[in-house]
């Protein structure tokens, strides 16, 4: 439950209503059976259906969830995030990712006043010019060989959101065509396999560079630039560093110092968190240069025209409102500590380690904003898989295990649909054929009584009941194409984001990630004394002496 301190009447009722279900049992089957409730809980929004009648809210409850949101005065923080007040309050800064995506004509300033959107829009500009004279030829390698193929290195929000977007848009028909054969790869982890795996194939001549650090001192992404610097430096010289590498970064002394010219420097500010930043430089520079601008600019607008819904609709047809609503329905008052993003299209499949990062590393607090503890967990595990792939893997965990909330997304057509002769249905059918009935088998179940009518013998029945009441929202879409994805992303950063509002958190910082990377700097310093001078190890608990013994052995 929400603590003590937040119990408003609102909280108070939630509370009430979620312990009174348990006491009641109140299945699914029995919410399901209430066409008007079920009415209520369909919302269409411009091509897109959310359906979230498969939660276990009862009727009653809904309005007690939007009471909520007044109470927190959730519109108040939506503006407030819109107008470009320091929200993110431990580092006092703007929350402004949606500026990087606003028309030219808009204005978002930021804390100081500054117009955001004349910044950005002087970004984009640069971005597709070089983008469109590195495709067309006019900017090429040191051998004077066109560059064809692209690296980029970053990690964490540098590098899941750009690739996400990436694989989403391969097999959609306008961007594969406009990839012309292009390749697009991403280096980020600091293992020197996915250096490998990330040039396989590659030939340094026809090979550009996109190196994305805001500060260019990321440990893992400057050892791994250093590592394709060396890579185009061994073959072609040290001099062509300018002409296959360019940066993603607001640190221009480092970035010059490393020997990429100022002129291949696309900027971003510190009012996009790293999460937040794929509409930026550092998803638009490989993006543009896979697919073009033109594809980016649709993705752009798509995650635009969701911003404008998010800060326009009211609480009870707002797509991100009402799923952000059910996400603490689910984690503070039924107390379900994960949730499932069960995409059905295999383009999305890396959306759910995205939202993982976008989500986890948002909403993984253990204090308020205010910096008072919080009194009961908040921010779920995320996790999920494509269908049908997930069917095979951890459904069964889901029907008959753990009850764990899902997300499932579908789309009315496919990207590239197949249809066989003599097959009873085409391909996309059969795919959404288990999207219908995946999230009815989750809410209904199967019970005994109906294993006993189909002649399932008795020692089997207790195996093959299915208890059912296990929750899932489904949002059916057109189709996955630029505009339609840019409007996913939006929707699911500020599903996030009125999480956060609700429980009183700061979801734009991630001082959680610090501690690690403090402690190994210690560890990188003493593996380097141990590898070059012979040191023994020291300064460290008894465990980790003995392994990093072992590891020196």
């Amino acid at each position: 439950m929400l603590a003590t301190a937040e119990k408003t009447k609102a909280a108070q009722s939630l509370a009430t209503a979620a312990s009174a279900m348990a006491q009641n049992e109140v299945h699914l089957r029995d919410l399901m059976a209430d066409e008007a409730r079920c009415m209520k809980m369909i919302v269409e929004v411009d091509g897109m259906t959310l359906d979230f009648s498969r939660q276990r809210i009862p009727a009653e409850v809904l309005p007690h969830l939007l009471d909520l949101w007044s109470e927190v005065d959730g519109a108040g923080k939506i503006q407030a995030m819109k107008s470009g007040m320091p929200i993110n309050s431990t580092e006092d800064r703007s929350v402004l990712h949606h500026a990087l995506r606003a028309a030219r004509e808009s204005v978002y300033r930021d804390k100081d006043g500054v117009n955001t959107v004349e910044l950005v829009w002087g970004v984009l500009d640069k971005i597709k010019a070089f983008s469109e004279k590195v495709r067309n030829g006019e900017w090429v390698g040191a051998t004077g060989k066109a560059l064809t193929d692209v690296v980029a290195i970053g990690i964490g929000g540098s590098y899941l959101g750009p690739e996400f977007i990436y694989e989403a848009l391969r097999t959609d028909k306008t961007a594969r065509e406009s990839a012309g054969g292009r390749r697009l790869r991403f280096l980020a982890n600091v293992d020197p396999i996915d250096v490998t795996r990330a040039t396989e194939g590659l030939d340094p001549e026809t090979t550009l560079v996109v190196v994305v650090s805001k500060t260019f001192t990321t440990a893992e992404t400057m050892l791994n630039a250093r590592t394709m610097r060396e890579w185009i430096s061994k073959k072609l010289g040290s001099d062509s560093v300018a002409k296959h590498m360019v940066a993603v970064s607001t640190n221009t002394e480092k970035v010059v110092e490393f020997g990429i010219g100022q002129e291949n420097i696309f900027g971003f500010w510190n009012w996009v968190g790293g999460r937040y930043s794929v509409c930026s430089a550092v998803g638009v520079v490989p993006l543009a240069l896979q697919y073009g601008f033109e594809v980016v600019a649709d993705f752009l607008s798509g995650a635009r025209a969701m911003d404008d819904h998010f800060f326009s609709a009211p609480a009870e047809a707002n797509l991100p409102v009402l799923m952000g609503l059910v996400g603490v329905w689910n984690a503070s008052y039924l107390g379900f500590p994960t949730r499932a993003l069960l995409p059905y299209c295999q383009a999305l499949l890396k959306l759910a380690p995205h939202i993982q990062q976008v989500d986890m590393e948002s909403n993984g607090k253990r204090v308020k904003v205010d910096g008072s503890e919080l009194q009961s967990d908040a921010g779920p595990v995320n996790f999920g898989e494509p269908g049908t792939n997930g069917q095979h893997s951890f459904y069964q965990l889901m029907h008959q295990g753990r009850v764990v909330p899902a997300d499932f997304i579908g789309f009315k057509e496919s990207q590239q649909p197949v249809e066989l002769e003599g097959e009873v249905v085409a391909n996309h059918d059969e795919l959404m054929s288990n999207f219908f009935a995946q999230p009815d088998a989750l809410a209904f179940g199967k019970t005994a009584e109906e294993c006993r009518a189909q002649g399932i013998p008795e020692n089997l029945v207790p195996h093959k009941v299915f208890t059912g009441n296990r929750p899932s929202s489904s949002l059916l879409i057109t189709k996955l194409d630029a505009f339609q994805l840019g409007r996913i992303l939006s929707l699911f950063e500020h599903r996030t984001a009125v999480e956060g509002f609700v429980w009183g958190i700061n979801s734009f910082d991630q001082w959680g990630v610090e501690l690690g990377k403090v402690l190994a700097t210690q560890v990188r310093s003493q593996l380097s004394k141990s590898r070059k001078e012979g040191a023994s190890v020291s300064g460290f608990n008894y465990s980790t002496t003995k392994m990093m013994q072992s590891y020196l052995a």
